[in-house]
């Protein structure tokens, strides 16, 4: 795994000379389709630690003082990410090297920058409220 991400990494400078301290271009493209696949990854690894949060939360049932609010902000995470997952994609699809798409591409690229921070937001929120192992506040 490690040998594949560096081989992505390496060839995403064109025409390097290792050892000439020379850099002929750097391809931006590859780049940030690395940075989306990589924002990608981690959007689906919260994705699946919000999904095991809503199975504890249903596990520990209705009668949890905070069950609702905890459904409703794990749902709109849920939510959220998908959201976001889906500008990933499209982003990385896109070619920034097509300089009439780049004002759009920083565009989206705010747009997800905020999402994820609403997301993060959330995430703080739903971790605090989760119930514990022994949790006292059941009622």
């Amino acid at each position: 795994m490690k040998s594949c991400l560096w081989y992505i990494i390496c060839t995403s400078f064109q025409g390097e000379e290792i050892g000439t301290g020379s850099v002929a271009s750097f391809n931006f493209n590859k780049y940030a389709t690395i940075k989306s696949m990589a924002e990608g990854m981690l959007d689906v690894t919260l994705l699946m630690s919000n999904a095991k949060q809503l199975v504890m939360v249903v596990n520990h049932g209705p009668e949890y003082k905070f069950y609702i609010p905890l459904i409703v902000l794990i749902c709109l995470c849920l939510l959220l990410q998908i959201v976001i997952f889906l500008f990933l994609i499209f982003i990385a699809k896109t070619n920034v090297n097509e300089v009439e798409k780049q004002k759009k591409l920083n565009l989206w690229n705010i747009i997800v920058t905020f999402l994820v921070g609403i997301a993060l937001f959330l995430n703080v929120f739903i971790t605090a409220l989760m119930p514990g192992k022994n949790d006292a506040t059941l009622t």
